[in-house]
């Protein structure tokens, strides 16, 4: 579980983070949703530890951040998988090296270890044959997998993801919310998720944080979002028709 308190984080005398205080649980897809603006990216990265901030607390299952040495925040940072939003993979290694990279940085595994470990979750990720492939010759969604993959490869306590489906198509954005979903359950998992997407809200939201300007507007979950009367979240989620004739539906069907 990774617990938030009191969390204020300013730039050049203007705050943008102005006294979050949330839970995300272990074993569950988290998401951080909100307007362009809002903060969520910079909420992300202090979640991350690669934004210091004034004030508040974070802490990993009990573990202060702030309080720990270097080398601590350098083991906790071990245990922490990241799927960025570009995907980020290196153009210049092949697929393998790329899902290899984080166990060479943080383990101590031999050659044949790492490529054991490696096979296992290109696997489960469901590319078998995709070792010797470079970046480049691979798809949006391949490469989001690859990444995933890579995130995982050293058994994370704590998963992050910002904006997983960026640049997708709506099908394989699903398939790549599922596969989240998948790996928070399987190995049980405290996975945070950066988005926008409404779709993934639907999918897989078990706990939503909506910010607004800096602050925590509102949190629950994908069913509780289309019950809230909060008009800040009801103008960010119904701000399409579709939308509106999703909550519509889903009203009716709770009738």
């Amino acid at each position: 579980m990774i617990e938030v308190k009191d969390l204020h984080k300013s730039f050049d005398g203007v705050e943008v983070l102005k006294g979050i205080s949330t839970t995300f649980e272990k074993g569950m897809t988290n998401l951080i949703i909100g307007q362009s603006g809002s903060g969520k990216t910079v909420f992300l990265k202090c979640l991350l530890g690669l934004f210091p901030y004034e004030n508040g607390c974070i802490s990993y299952d009990g573990k202060i951040f702030s309080e720990l040495t270097e080398d601590q925040k350098r083991d906790l940072r071990g245990d922490i998988g990241m799927v960025f939003q570009g995907s980020a993979l290196f153009d210049s290694l092949t697929i393998a090296q790329n899902v290899m990279f984080p166990l060479k940085m943080f383990t101590k595994q031999s050659k044949s270890e790492m490529e054991d470990r490696v096979d296992f979750v290109l696997k489960r990720v469901n590319l078998i044959d995709a070792h010797r492939k470079m970046p480049s010759e691979a798809s949006g969604g391949m490469q989001k997998r690859v990444a995933i993959a890579r995130a995982i490869v050293n058994n994370p306590k704590y998963l992050f993801c910002d904006e997983p489906n960026s640049g997708l198509d709506p099908k394989t954005a699903i398939i790549i919310d599922n596969l989240i979903k998948e790996i928070t359950d399987e190995y049980d998992i405290t996975t945070v998720i950066n988005s926008h997407d409404m779709n993934s809200v639907m999918e897989i939201g078990e706990k939503i944080v909506f910010l607004k300007d800096g602050l925590k507007a509102w949190e629950g979950s994908k069913d509780t979002i289309f019950k809230t009367d909060n008009e800040v979240v009801t103008d960010f989620v119904y701000s399409s028709e579709l939308m509106k004739k999703v909550r519509q539906m889903y009203i009716e069907e709770k009738q």
